[in-house]
Parts: structure tokens; C-alpha cells; sequence
């Protein structure tokens, strides 16, 4: 506890320091007060009911802060961005010429790679803004609009996400932290007032052991969240001695940290956008005028309202994208060549191929476990309100890891610009 209040006061005594994170909560001040602007023409009650019943859909409310649920300006949240952003990653890794583009040239590919995404997420969110009105439409949440309303509310909706994007860049350039994360983090927070009041309203005394019993499997999963965020594998290196001159440099042993779970949260909101997309599709054709489109829309939305369909799809999903986002920042081939041009080599494995071949088995098998326990932790909640009978007590999910690992990521920053300050 010392130590926090002591990097606090480092933290506010600094007037770079301080200006960064008077400006990243101001930015988020700015979003809350965004998703509290409503659009015209909801039914509230009919909203809440539909919410209640779409698994996919109220996740994605948490996501957005509250945004869907009062149907704001910004409901669509940093979606279009993620999604633009997956996009263009699936792209990079199917196209070599894409790959050099963005990958070979560092920093510089970095950058075009996000305008890329940037502009994607455009389209992308005049589609999904038009996909959740005519959602909203087909279960009469929402009344019929008239084509200059459709269209005004589409862009509103489409520009406050453009927004919202370009306010997560801010706080990731002039603030702290990664500004995206930070949003989505700033989104599930603001729920936490609303469900402390939905369980006062709902608490039983009869049940206070299996309150505890949830709250001792809560903590547990915070304690394993942690553990497996920071948890690595250490692969041996050591470097070869070279004679320069009356002097030998090299001989020196170190490790290289391989992560378990090297995706963080990203594979957690790639699986969710993938998902909503279907669902959102589905409902833009559930009104169509083709009785055979419109029943094969409405069988499809109806399987992802499924609860146990959708929490499968969620698992498999998040392993897949846990494999692909690992293959896309860990190159075993560059690192191998990395490590051969600077002298070094692994104990008992040959510099080249072999210790390529070798790094690919190592990091297969601990994305393996990374993968399964994103998995798991996603799917956490259903398993838990199944048990107890209490959707109040669906402890994990995602967004308790999207919590845990944003925190930590921002512990993390702060104290490299402690470091940086001090040196």
C-alpha cells in the first residue's frame, strides 16, 4: 500500500506525468458523458427485455459502457475499429505482399496499418449502425423512420464511433495507456454502480453461503487471471565468447521470456466482434420481403440467442484467434536469425532451422494453455449462473479479464514513466 501511494505521489508530482493522466481522465469523462446522449425514438422498457434476453448483445452492451442499453450516440463503441483492425491483420497474414508492407517496415508499417483500419472502420460502422436499428425495428424496440431519419441516425451513430476511435488515439498518444483498452476498461466500470444496485434489490438472505462461495470462486479467478497474464516460459540463451583484440566479449547467459498468454485480451474482443456480426446481419434481413431469407435470418439469430451455442462458438473462437494473433506478433524465423546475428544460440539446439522449429514447439504449446484458459474464463459466467440459479453471481468472463489485464498493463506503463523520470 506504501509503495502505491508513494508511485502516486511520483506520479502527481511530475507535471508531464500529471498532465498525461489529467488529460487520459478527461478523455474518458468525455466518453461517459457521449454514451449518456440518447437517440430519439426507443422504447427503454422494451430495450431492457430484449437486452436481457441476447446474451451477445448485452456483452457488447458492458463493452460499450451502457451504450446500447440507452441507445446512445456512441453504442456501437471502438467495434468498427476492432473489427477494421482484425480485418486488416486476416489480410496481412493471407497477402506477403501486405506482410512486407506492414511488417517489414517497422514503425512506418505500423502506422499504415492503423490508417488502414481507420479508414475500414468507416463502412464498418455505417453497416453495423444500420444492422442494429433495423435489430432493434424487427423486436419493435424501435418505431419505423423515415428515410431522412434512417439516414440521420445512421451517421450519428457511425460518427460517434468514429469519435470514440479517434479519442482512444488521443489517450494512447497524449495520455497513458492504450486508449482503446482504456475505454472498453472505462465501459465495464461504469456498469459496476448499476449491477451493485440490481443485487441489493435481489439479495436473499437464505443465500448467503452460496454468496460466499461465489465470492471466495470470484477471487480465485482474479488470483488466476493475474497468475496467468504474468506467467512465463524462459528459454536459455547464451552468447558466444568472440576475441577482439587483447579482449573477449560474449559468454554471457540470459533467457528469453516467452508469455503464456503473449494475445492478452486481444483474442477475447476479436471472438466477440466476429460474433456480433452475424447476429446483427441477422436481424437487419429477419424483416426482409423474401419469406426464405427472412426465416433462414430469423433461425440464424435465433441459434446465437442460444446460450449454450453461443458460449461454444465463444471458446472455439477465442482459441482460434489466441493461435492467430500469437502467430501474427511472434515470428519464431526472425527471432532465430535475431539471435544467430547476434552470436547467441539456445544450450543443445542448433542456430538456424532448429532453433526456429524449436521455438515454434515451445510457443504451440504454451498458447495451448493461454488459449484454453481464455476460453475457459470467457465462458465462466454461464457455467457459474447455471450452478447457482443466479445470473448476479456469473462471476469471470471477459470482461473481468478485459479488467485485470488492462490494470495491469497501466500498472506497468506508469512505472516504466517512473523509471523514465527517475533516470
Amino acid at each position: 500500500m506504501n509503495t502505491f501511494l508513494e508511485k502516486m505521489k511520483t506520479v502527481f508530482r511530475d507535471p508531464s506525468m500529471r498532465k498525461k493522466v489529467l488529460f487520459t481522465l478527461g478523455a474518458l469523462v468525455v466518453f461517459r458523458l457521449l454514451a449518456s446522449i440518447p437517440m430519439p425514438g426507443i422504447n427503454a422498457a422494451s430495450l431492457a427485455k430484449f437486452l436481457s434476453g441476447n446474451q451477445i448483445l448485452g456483452l457488447f452492451d458492458v463493452f460499450s459502457g451502457g451504450g446500447i442499453s440507452h441507445f446512445s450516440i456512441v453504442m456501437l463503441g471502438v467495434g468498427p475499429y476492432i473489427t477494421g483492425s482484425i480485418i486488416m491483420q486476416l489480410l496481412t497474414m493471407m497477402s506477403p505482399r501486405l506482410k512486407s508492407l506492414f511488417q517489414e517496415e517497422g514503425e512506418r508499417g505500423r502506422q499504415k496499418l492503423s490508417q488502414y483500419s481507420r479508414l475500414l472502420a468507416v463502412p464498418l460502422a455505417l453497416i453495423q449502425a444500420l444492422g442494429f436499428i433495423k435489430l432493434l425495428q424487427s423486436q419493435n424496440v424501435l418505431g419505423s423512420l423515415s428515410i431522412g431519419a434512417l439516414f440521420t441516425n445512421i451517421i450519428v451513430i457511425s460518427a460517434g464511433s468514429i469519435l470514440l476511435m479517434w479519442i482512444g488515439e488521443l489517450i494512447s498518444e497524449f495520455g497513458i495507456g492504450n486508449g482503446v483498452s482504456l475505454i472498453i476498461f472505462a465501459g465495464i466500470i461504469a456498469q459496476l454502480p448499476t449491477k451493485a444496485l440490481q443485487f441489493s434489490a435481489t439479495f436473499d438472505s437464505a443465500s448467503i453461503p452460496v454468496y460466499i462461495v461465489a465470492l471466495a470462486v470470484g477471487l480465485i479467478v482474479i488470483l488466476t487471471v493475474v497468475f496467468v497474464t504474468e506467467a512465463e516460459r524462459s528459454i536459455p540463451v547464451t552468447y558466444a565468447k568472440q576475441v577482439r583484440g587483447n579482449k573477449v566479449y560474449g559468454g554471457v547467459s540470459t533467457y528469453l521470456p516467452l508469455r503464456l498468454n503473449q494475445a492478452g485480451v486481444i483474442p477475447i474482443i476479436f471472438a466477440l466482434s466476429i460474433l456480433v456480426i452475424p447476429r446483427v446481419v441477422a436481424g437487419f434481413f429477419a424483416t426482409a420481403s423474401n419469406a426464405t431469407v427472412a426465416h433462414f435470418a430469423t433461425l440464424v439469430g435465433n441459434i446465437l440467442a442460444n446460450g449454450w451455442i453461443y458460449n461454444s462458438l465463444y471458446l472455439l473462437f477465442v482459441v482460434i484467434f489466441t493461435y492467430f494473433y500469437t502467430a501474427v506478433t511472434f515470428d519464431p524465423k526472425q527471432i532465430s536469425e535475431n539471435l544467430q546475428k547476434g552470436g547467441a544460440f539456445i544450450p543443445g539446439i542448433r542456430p538456424g532451422d532448429s532453433t526456429m522449429l524449436y521455438l515454434g514447439k515451445v510457443v504451440t504449446r504454451i498458447t495451448l494453455v493461454g488459449a484454453l484458459f481464455l476460453g475457459i474464463v470467457a465462458v465462466l459466467p454461464l457455467i457459474m449462473q447455471s450452478v447457482t440459479g443466479n445470473q448476479m453471481l456469473a462471476i469471470g468472463g471477459t470482461a473481468l479479464l478485459i479488467v485485470v489485464s488492462v490494470i495491469l498493463d497501466l500498472v506497468k506503463k506508469v512505472d516504466a514513466q517512473i523509471s523514465m523520470q527517475e533516470y
